[in-house]
């Protein structure tokens, strides 16, 4: 079994921000889920039984996806407390054997992970489109200023996000409490003048309406699935709020609402078949829609900043667990780890976001895009989840197949409908997540052979220290050098450089190898060990949630008895220029990526927040 975190305090400050954090995405479906399923079959009016039928494949969806699928299985399988898609891939890899298994793996949470990014591109636009279209219900003079009065949303969003999330985390959780309890009011109001709607909470309806539309319904499933879009965020933040309120927040408050709203929805397209136009905002009567436009424009603002903050967050754990190059990453508040930014990130959402809104232009074409990404997710998902209850959680084959063989059939009927919305806009997530699977695999592959070329090249550190004290030629000199290096067991280069130029060694030495580990948070920091007289080797460790502070740490070593001086230290970095070998490990263009990766990364000093001034960086030419 996985080590769990102990429960948590639950309080009503702990429920607000779930809502507000965990929800947003969720709950601003209603604003085009329902609207998206039903415009396939508008041409000749709807009948009774096609929305008691697209109604109930809704409401089931949510029931078997969300509630099934992620509050009652996926959920169970934590990485220490924490969840989300790469410490689902971590626990996998854990059961594998083999390096290519522990590949294997680490590829599929990897492709997950790249869809997530998708993901997070379409839901800001969709989302802040959806919302601002509301307007044209109000009044078709308003249809020209949509686009422009999102794009000045998005930007504003976008360009805030260096402050932090805390000062607009304070109204996360009461805004998305109260869009809840007024999209759930509005459905039951509605629901009230035609209670025959509440005949699609049974599943019989969905069979019928599957069995004489076959394909189409089949198609209609793609825009049906955009009801479950943000699923995912249950399992991802986990480590902020634990599972407990998570599930609470989700069954007595967050499905009741939603599933209200999509009813109501459905009730006014029985007794008003035109209100397919937007029946999301035509359930508030015409006082109220103002209001209801600027609470959803709210709502869909934290939606987006919830996928924008997941994002940052699944790039730094793609960084540390060497999937990605280094990145900067700022922290903007004093006390909360989570809490970072990354500049690049922001940027290239930005752009993404932009693009897609002015090229699609509407809500309803984005919708063909959006589902795609989010059913990528949830396949990957599912296979992880199928590999760790049967190998870390030991259960049966019988039982494992039992639970997750219908699951993964669901997941894999949404995904191949949204598949033939490739057409249409699916290609944007499909296209997205193969640069990004490229990029990073080929940086991996890329980090890997550079290793191991290092290890092939470089002196053992045991055979170094050995000869050490024979050297006649090798002059101590006063201070205390640093050498940064990923072989612990190795000579780093710099310091044979070093040697072969200056022909000094520092009275005191320490080499330092920052390991990433494949939990959140690494339950043992340093492990120092002293390997001759004035040399000590310093094992750093970090999980996947955190960034490292070299100086920070090295300043605690006089707990270890290390007389570490700041002021006395220099750090000695190598600086690798790679060139291609005679016969070349990866392809040309791959080669080529990952040097443009390479020489775009942010530098060793700012990555580990070491003072540039106290630097000294030694080039070496690597070939692979």
């Amino acid at each position: 079994m996985t080590q769990t975190q102990a429960p948590r305090p639950l309080n009503r400050a702990v429920l607000l921000g779930v809502l507000g954090v965990v929800y947003g995405d969720i709950g601003t479906s209603p604003l085009y889920a329902m609207r998206a399923a039903a415009l396939h079959f508008s041409d000749n009016g709807l009948e009774r039984w096609e929305i008691l039928g697209l109604l109930s494949l809704i409401f089931w969806s949510l029931i078997l996806v969300v509630t099934v699928k992620y509050v009652l299985f996926v959920m169970r399988a934590d990485n220490r407390g924490e969840g989300g898609i790469l410490a689902l891939t971590a626990l996998a890899q854990r059961t594998m054997t083999t390096a290519n298994g522990r590949f294997a793996v680490g590829a599929i949470g990897v492709a997950g992970a790249c869809l997530f990014f998708g993901d997070g591109v379409i839901t800001p636009a969709i989302s802040v489109l959806s919302a601002v279209e509301g307007l044209k219900i109000i009044s078709p003079g308003f249809e020209e200023v949509v686009l422009p009065i999102s794009v000045v949303v998005l930007l504003i969003l976008f360009f805030v996000q260096y402050r932090g999330t805390h000062s607009m985390g304070v109204v996360f959780g009461p805004v998305c409490a109260v869009w809840f309890s007024v999209i759930g009011l509005l459905g039951l109001i509605e629901i009230a003048q035609a209670p025959e709607i509440l005949g699609a909470l049974s599943p019989h309806f969905a069979v019928q309406f599957c069995i004489t539309y076959k394909f189409a319904a089949f198609i209609a499933l793609g825009s049906v699935v955009l009801a479950v879009t943000g699923a995912e965020a249950l399992y991802a933040d986990m480590g902020h709020f634990g599972a407990r309120p998570i599930r609470i927040a989700w069954i007595a408050f967050v499905l009741p609402c939603l599933a209200l709203n999509y009813f109501g929805q459905g009730a006014l397209l029985l007794s008003n078949p035109a209100s397919i136009e937007n029946p999301f905002f035509l359930l508030a009567p015409e006082w109220a829609r103002l209001p209801l436009v600027i609470l959803a424009t709210a709502a869909t603002i934290i939606a987006s900043q919830a996928m924008i903050s997941g994002a940052y967050s699944i790039a730094r754990q793609c960084v540390q667990l060497g999937w990605l190059p280094r990145l900067e990453v700022r922290h903007t508040s004093e006390t909360e780890e989570g809490q970072i930014y990354l500049p690049q990130i922001n940027f290239a959402l930005l752009v993404g976001v932009l693009v897609l809104v002015g090229a699609f232009r509407t809500s309803d074409n984005l919708a063909a895009a959006y589902g795609i990404a989010v059913t990528g997710t949830f396949i990957c998902t599912s296979i992880l989840a199928t590999l760790v209850f049967r190998r870390t959680f030991g259960w049966s084959w019988p039982l494992v197949l039992a639970v997750f063989v219908p699951l993964c059939a669901l997941d894999a009927a949404f995904f191949i409908s949204n598949v033939l919305k490739i057409p249409d806009g699916g290609w944007v997530p499909l296209v997205l997540g193969a640069l990004l699977f490229t990029m990073m695999t080929t940086w991996k592959r890329g980090r890997d052979l550079l290793f191991a070329r290092f290890r092939q090249d470089s002196l053992p550190l045991k055979s170094f220290l050995a000869r050490l004290p024979q050297s006649k030629s090798i002059i101590r000199v006063p201070g205390i050098a640093v050498f940064m290096t990923g072989q612990a067991d190795y000579v780093p280069n710099a310091l044979l450089h070093n040697l072969k130029h200056n022909k000094v060694l520092h009275e005191r030495v320490l080499f330092v190898t920052v390991i990433n580990e494949d939990v959140p948070e690494a339950v043992v920091r340093r492990e120092v060990a002293e390997l001759a007289p004035g040399i000590h080797r310093v094992m750093l460790h970090y999980g996947f949630q955190e960034s490292p502070n070299i100086p920070r740490e090295l300043e605690t070593l006089r707990e270890e008895g290390v007389d570490f001086e700041a002021m006395q230290a220099s750090y000695f970095l190598g600086r690798e220029t790679l060139v291609a070998a005679v016969v070349p490990k990866m392809p040309r263009w791959r080669q080529w990526v990952f040097s443009v990766l390479s020489r775009n990364a942010v530098p060793a000093t700012e990555f580990f927040r070491i003072p540039s001034d106290r630097v000294v960086e030694l080039g070496v030419r690597v070939a692979i």
